[in-house]
């Protein structure tokens, strides 16, 4: 019998706590919306109204037909729009004209050999579960101004 009455006589310092602790947080809650509305640490700031963003211009291709890379092993960027375009765990749309031997009928650029193997290396007849998903690893190109400033420079550039 010990034990139960020091069991229950926990559980109610227990909740005796946590009645404090609530009727605190409340206390804390009323104090601050009686102190007026929340001050920014920037002083008087008024935001900018700037409206939509602007309308993003797709890039010209270049002569050769393909967009620049930035990097070496940098996935080819998406040239064309892919909204409403299904991917599902049991169907993509993108591999409708992608995949082979419908991308030569497409005039569609195959996906690389490496989206057919699977993650310990064994060769596939279908494309892997790991890449099915294109815009895991594939964007869209956009002639977009950059959300934030940058430096970059693509490896050419850095020779």
């Amino acid at each position: 019998m010990p034990s139960r009455n020091r069991r229950a006589s926990k559980l109610a310092a227990t909740v005796a706590i946590a009645a404090v602790a609530a009727i605190a947080a409340l206390g804390a809650a009323a104090m601050a919306q009686s102190r007026g509305p929340v001050k920014s640490l920037r002083g008087e700031v008024e935001m900018e109204a700037n409206g939509p963003p602007p309308a993003v211009v797709k890039q010209d291709l270049p002569a050769d037909g393909m967009f620049n890379r930035a990097y070496r092993q940098q996935p080819p960027l998406i040239p064309h729009r892919i909204d409403g375009y299904q991917v599902t765990k049991d169907f993509n749309q993108c591999m409708t004209c992608h995949d082979w031997p419908a991308n030569t009928k497409a005039g569609a650029p195959k996906v690389s050999e490496t989206h057919y193997s699977d993650r310990a290396g064994q060769r596939l007849d279908k494309i892997s579960g790991t890449r099915f998903f294109c815009t895991q690893c594939h964007v869209l190109q956009q002639n977009a101004r950059p959300l934030v400033e940058n430096e970059f420079k693509n490896a050419i550039e850095v020779k």
